[in-house]
């Protein structure tokens, strides 16, 4: 798999690999996203392509003070091919040469599959909550 930062012109393939992923919900506009994404760090708006196709992103972020992780899918044909692993070290990398000490990411509790691969490569759930105020709605 070959990795690039994202390219407007990616736009519908990946909006259409994070439905096929079950990742859009109807709170999140992916393509206010991917616009708000491109204005802040989009050098860390990953695709990773195979033969030509868009088979996984991932959506970076440093604040300053903590690196983000959001918006890794992988295709469910490619899963089990390393391609997550690989795309999350590129952008952990990229993250880490910002000066970013420590990367945080959320997910839904019901996701357990991710759970497992993210506690796979390193991540460890910790006993914090997350809360959230939306600023701007998208629907």
């Amino acid at each position: 798999m070959k990795i690039r930062t994202f390219d407007i012109n990616d736009q519908a393939t990946v909006i259409n690999l994070w439905e096929v992923c079950e990742l859009v919900v109807p709170w999140n506009d992916p393509v206010k996203d991917i616009a708000r994404k491109l204005k802040v760090d989009a050098d860390l708006f990953l695709v990773g392509e195979s033969s030509g196709e868009i088979v996984a992103t991932v959506m970076g972020g440093y604040e300053g003070h903590r690196g983000w992780i959001n918006y890794l899918a992988v295709s469910p044909q490619h899963q089990g091919k390393g391609y997550g692993r690989k795309i999350m070290h590129t952008v952990e990398k990229r993250i880490q040469q910002k000066g970013c000490p420590k990367i945080n990411l959320m997910i839904r509790a019901t996701n357990t599959q991710a759970v497992e691969f993210y506690d796979a490569i390193g991540y460890e759930v910790e006993t914090t909550i997350g809360l959230g105020k939306r600023l701007e709605p998208d629907v």
